[in-house]
């Protein structure tokens, strides 16, 4: 009953910039925690960055400083601001949403968007 759609990834060379967006729609009643994963080429997906329905974030290690998680609830909406992008930073980048929704089996439940490439060369 929610779908997430991605967008913004691309090609960029190193000490660049992207901003990804991730919308949700369907039957949702409201949207609780809302986050960023990633998985580069050949290895498992990993939490980049989480925000909760009142602002609260947190980062993984390797992206404090450079990367920014926002949203906006009106819109439900979640961003992910990358700044000075390394090519570590390579991978196939996933929201997800822990939504709260009209369905009677599944009234609470966490949904994943498809992914959006991000390649940055050095």
């Amino acid at each position: 009953q929610v779908q997430l759609v991605e967008s913004g990834g691309g090609l960029v060379q190193a000490g660049g910039s992207l901003r990804l967006s991730c919308a949700a729609s369907g039957t949702i009643r409201s949207i609780n925690g809302m986050g960023w994963y990633r998985q580069p080429p050949g290895k498992q997906r990993v939490l980049v960055a989480t925000i909760t329905s009142l602002g609260r974030t947190t980062y993984a290690d390797s992206v404090k400083g450079r990367f920014t998680i926002s949203r906006d609830n009106a819109k439900n909406t979640v961003y992910l601001q990358m700044n000075s992008l390394k090519p570590e930073d390579t991978a196939v980048y996933y929201c997800n949403a822990d939504c709260t929704t009209f369905s009677i089996t599944r009234p609470r439940g966490e949904y994943w968007g498809q992914g959006t490439q991000v390649t940055v060369s050095s």
